[in-house]
Parts: C-alpha cells; sequence; structure tokens
C-alpha cells in the first residue's frame, strides 16, 4: 500500500481539451488536501487504512503550432506531506510521509475543430466541436523506499493515452467526455524485494461546464475507473477497481492574467483503492 494511491487515478479535468491561442504560456499552484479510506485486498495482512494527505504542486503548460493544429505541452511537480493509519497483522499503526511524489508530464493535440489560431485570430474564431488525443506520462522522481510499505512515489512508469471530445451548446454550455487507459510498467523492487505488476486501468471522465461570463466558469465533474488489477511475484490479486467518482470545479478569474480554480470531489464507489473527499485551490497566471 502506498500513499501515491490517493492521489493516482483520481484526476478529473475539465477543458483538459479547451481551445486556446497557440503562444499561451502558464504556470499554475495548487494546493490539495485529502482524507478517507482505503479499501484492500482482504488477502493482505492490511485492514482498516485511513489516509490525510496535503500536496502542493507547481505546474506549467504552454500551447504551440503542430502542423496546423493547436497543441499543448505541461509538467507537474509536486510534494507531498501524508499520514496512513491501519491495522497490520492486528497491530494498530501509524506512518507519516513527507517529500517529493513523482512527476507528471502531459502532451496533446486537437485533431478536430482545433486549428493553431493567433490569439487576434482565436478572439474572432467561432467555437466548434473539439476533437483532441493526450498522453500522460507519470514518471518515477517520487519518494520511494522498498523497505517500507507506504511510499510517496511508485518507483514506476505509468502511461495514459487518452481520447477526448468537447463540445459546446449555445454561448453558455459546453460538454465534454474522455476515455482512457493507464498502462504501467513492474515495480521490481517492491515491499520486502518483491515484483509488482498492474493490469491496465480503463478511465472514463465526463464533464459539464456553464460559462458565467469570459473565464468564469463552473463544472459538474464525473469519472469511472475500471480494472488495474495487481499481480505480485506472479500471483494474481483480487483488487480489480470499479471505482466512481463525482466532484466540482469552479474558476475565477482576477485581472487580465490571473485566475482561481477550487475544486471539490468525492468518492461515490469504491471497491478497491482510495474513497477520499478532496478540496483543492489553484492559482494560475497565464500571458501570450
Amino acid at each position: 500500500m502506498i500513499l501515491e494511491i490517493a492521489v493516482s487515478a483520481q484526476e478529473m479535468e475539465p477543458r483538459a481539451y479547451s481551445r486556446a491561442p497557440v503562444g499561451t504560456t502558464y504556470v499554475f499552484v495548487i494546493y490539495a488536501f485529502q482524507t478517507g479510506d482505503v479499501l484492500t485486498d482482504s488477502s493482505t495482512p492490511i485492514r482498516d487504512v485511513s489516509v490525510k494527505l496535503n500536496s502542493m504542486s507547481l505546474g506549467f503548460g504552454r500551447t504551440f503550432n503542430l502542423v496546423g493544429r493547436q497543441a499543448n505541452f505541461g509538467a507537474l511537480l509536486n510534494y507531498a506531506d501524508g499520514r496512513a493509519r491501519g491495522t497490520v497483522f492486528e497491530q494498530a499503526q501509524e506512518v507519516t510521509r513527507s517529500g517529493m511524489g513523482d512527476t507528471r508530464l502531459r502532451f496533446s493535440t486537437n485533431l478536430i475543430g482545433g486549428p493553431a489560431l493567433s490569439p487576434k485570430e482565436f478572439a474572432a474564431h467561432k467555437p466548434k466541436t473539439v476533437v483532441g488525443v493526450s498522453l500522460t506520462a507519470v514518471v518515477p522522481t517520487g519518494q520511494y523506499d522498498p523497505n517500507r510499505l507506504v511510499n510517496l512515489g511508485s518507483n514506476r512508469w505509468s502511461f495514459k493515452p487518452e481520447v477526448g471530445l468537447s463540445k459546446p451548446v449555445g454561448r453558455r454550455w459546453t460538454f465534454e467526455v474522455a476515455g482512457g487507459i493507464w498502462l504501467f510498467t513492474a515495480n521490481n523492487n517492491f515491499f520486502g524485494g518483491s515484483r509488482r505488476e498492474q493490469r491496465p486501468l480503463a478511465s472514463l471522465q465526463a464533464h459539464v461546464i456553464y460559462t458565467l461570463r469570459p473565464r468564469m466558469w463552473i463544472a459538474l465533474d464525473g469519472t469511472y475507473f475500471n480494472g488495474g488489477r495487481t499481480v505480485l511475484d506472479g500471483v494474481k490479486k483480487d483488487d480489480s477497481l470499479s471505482n466512481s467518482r463525482l466532484g466540482g470545479t469552479f474558476s475565477y478569474p482576477f485581472g487580465k492574467r490571473h485566475s482561481l480554480k477550487v475544486v471539490i470531489a468525492n468518492g461515490l464507489t469504491t471497491r478497491f483503492g482510495g474513497k477520499l473527499t478532496t478540496f483543492a485551490i489553484g492559482w494560475q497566471y497565464t500571458w501570450f
């Protein structure tokens, strides 16, 4: 069990395939607090696990022209401080961890409805349905010790190819849906020197977005994950996920370049993994 489980497979990203002028650069800082239970495989000696996790993330992104289409590259670094409680072999245990988590990189491009436009061209362009693709990579840079059962990092690479659709309806509504699949390399130095593998994990997210005024919007977010069964030293575990989450996002602009974003989310159904309540607030600065 790792604290990384509290942040992986939990993402909900409204406007991930939204249009933007080429040359848009943004930096952002996000604070997030997560608390709740982690449901574990009944074959393990770990029971009644609960976590509290504070994290601070720093991100950067930029849009650019890729053969006439809008494309984007972003990176996210995060620092986490967390505590996990549970029962191990009938003994109550509590551990705390503080350090860097795994790094996230994301590349996306719009295939339909997202031409590369200058800020002036973008302002005059009527929004259309956008179909895009992306690839997210999680780089194992986080704090990890194979002698510990609870870690902030995962000690493996993860990749998620995804296809997304964003459809504007009228002047204020936007409907989005995205489907992808997480693919994982093996952790060859899991707790006690074991080899831990994880099968592919399918993800689906949907968003209903209402624009209150330019750059101010609110969204209802939902996500569902299925799969991700683990294999420990060749033995398959009964821990496939079938989890769903519901949340909301509010974005508020101030000044010409600044915006604040507030996110609240909660687990609806959880078979294994984190059934967590999440609160996050972020600041973003954008320029052309």
